[in-house]
C-alpha cells in the first residue's frame, strides 16, 4: 500500500508542478479568473492519480474489493503527497522569481478595479488592503497554508469521489489474466 501511495501521490506532485510551472509562464500575474480555471484543472489533472492509485490498492492488494473509508484513506495519503509537491513548486517559483508575485498581483487587482470604475476611496481602500496582504504574504506560515488550502479541497472532493465509486468492485474491474 505504501508504494501506491508514494507512486501515484508523487505522479501527482510532478503533473501539477509542471502544469503549474507552464500555466505561470504562459499567463503572468496569475492571469485573473483565466488563470484560476488553467490552475484549478491542472490541479483535478494532477489529482486524477488519485482515482489511479485507490483502483491500483483495490485490485492488487484487496484482490478487487475496498472498503470506502480504506478507499478513502489511501487517496487522502495520495492527495497529501501531491498537494505538498503543489507547495514546494510554488515556493520554488517565488523564489526564482524574487518573490515578485504578490507585488505584480497586487498591482493587477487594483488595475481591475480601477478599470471597473472604482472610486478614489475604493481605490484607497483596496490599496491599503492590498499592502496588508502583501505583509501577510511575506510571513511562510501564512503564505504555505494558503498555497496548500488552494489544492487541498480538490484533492478531498477527488478522494471522496474516488472512494465513493471504486467501493463498487464492478467499476473498472481488474483483469484477469
Amino acid at each position: 500500500m505504501g508504494r501506491i501511495i508514494i507512486v501515484f501521490g508523487i505522479l501527482g506532485a510532478v503533473i501539477v508542478a509542471a502544469g503549474s510551472s507552464l500555466g505561470m509562464a504562459a499567463v503572468p500575474d496569475g492571469g485573473g479568473a483565466f488563470g484560476m480555471v488553467i490552475g484549478y484543472l491542472t490541479m483535478l489533472v494532477a489529482l486524477s492519480m488519485v482515482f489511479v492509485g485507490v483502483r491500483r490498492y483495490r485490485d492488487t492488494v484487496r484482490g478487487g474489493v475496498v472498503h470506502f473509508w480504506q478507499a478513502l484513506g489511501v487517496g487522502l495519503a495520495i492527495s497529501l503527497i501531491a498537494s505538498l509537491g503543489y507547495v514546494i513548486n510554488w515556493e520554488a517559483y517565488l523564489y526564482a522569481t524574487d518573490y515578485s508575485f504578490v507585488d505584480g498581483y497586487a498591482k493587477s487587482v487594483i488595475v481591475a478595479q480601477q478599470a471597473a470604475g472604482a472610486s478614489a476611496t475604493e481605490i484607497a481602500k483596496l490599496s491599503a488592503e492590498m499592502e496588508k496582504f502583501k505583509q501577510e504574504y511575506a510571513n511562510p506560515l501564512f503564505r504555505l497554508s494558503m498555497t496548500f488550502a488552494e489544492i487541498a479541497p480538490v484533492g478531498l472532493l477527488v478522494s471522496l469521489v474516488s472512494a465513493a465509486l471504486l467501493r463498487n468492485p464492478r467499476l473498472l474491474p481488474a483483469r484477469r489474466a
